[in-house]
């Protein structure tokens, strides 16, 4: 029995790749800066938005895209501001985003507990054509944004300071990856979930550090690896029968460790210190 005789099975494929190519390429930039848990917050913002969505019976991924991106636009006004620490703020944003989603989506009806789950650990193998316009829309968006500002972006992670005093814009470049890491975070909600996307950001390009120099090459190594391990897992659980989102995200894990052991491994040990004593001194004259 082919994997590509089914017609869900191909869209599935097509969506988990496209979230495999652009949460590592944003991921990157949240590495670089220290962020890694920020996709965590947005996704249980864009829970809220989800749960918006189905309230008025509107597009849920439209809906969280927009609740999610006002969320990221929030943090980081806050964040720049010193208001309060970004700890404070990324606490707000994992228990009033999942709160008021599932308060939302349990007041729309309909089978509130099936669609909770669909959105929270994904659902790729329901995936429809109008969901795969929508996804490659947005991937798309996050990819221009990712490729086409790489110098900017990467200024601005590297040493924010620097390029400010630089002339970069870099409240304007804060914002667009702050929004950016958003739409990413809405996009992959069919394939891999709300809770999962933010391990496609992180793990991938965790991965492709233990082996690349430079930034351009784990960015494309991370991309790569994403892609990789979305297609492996989406086949993993087609054939041994688990949940798809959770598959992907252990396959991309075990891709880690077994970079990282085979780089402890390879990596030239120092040699043995010997019992020979110091080396001999021998004084001129």
């Amino acid at each position: 029995m082919s994997f590509f005789e089914y017609p869900f099975l191909i869209r599935a494929l097509i969506g988990v790749v496209l979230t495999g190519l652009m949460a590592p390429a944003i991921g990157t930039y949240l590495v670089q800066r220290r962020l890694s848990l920020i996709g965590d917050g947005l996704g249980h913002v864009a829970l809220t938005g989800v749960g918006v969505g189905l309230l008025l019976d509107r597009s849920p991924v439209l809906t969280a895209v927009v609740v999610a991106a006002l969320g990221a636009i929030a943090v980081e006004l806050v964040r720049e501001r010193g208001r309060t620490s970004g700890d404070v703020a990324l606490a707000v944003l994992f228990y009033g985003g999942i709160s008021g989603g599932v308060m939302l989506v349990t007041l729309s009806g309909g089978g509130g507990g099936r669609s909770l789950v669909a959105y929270l650990f994904g659902s790729p193998l329901t995936v429809t054509r109008a969901d795969l316009v929508t996804m490659g829309v947005l991937a798309a968006v996050v990819l221009a944004v990712a490729l086409l500002l790489r110098p900017w972006l990467f200024a601005v992670c590297h040493d924010e300071e620097y390029a400010r005093v630089s002339g970069v814009r870099v409240r304007m470049l804060n914002l667009a990856m702050a929004v950016t890491t958003a739409v990413t975070v809405t996009a992959a909600m069919r394939t891999v979930g709300l809770l999962l996307v933010s391990a496609l950001m992180v793990v991938p390009v965790a991965t492709a550090q233990r082996f690349t120099r430079g930034f351009l090459a784990t960015m494309a190594a991370a991309m790569a690896i994403g892609v990789a391990a979305s297609a492996a897992g989406l086949w993993v659980s087609w054939t041994a029968d688990t949940t798809p989102g959770a598959t992907i995200v252990l396959v991309a894990i075990a891709a880690f460790v077994a970079v990282t052991l085979g780089a402890g491994l390879l990596r030239p040990r120092r040699p043995a210190p010997t019992d020979a004593g110091p080396p001999e001194v021998v004084l001129p004259g």
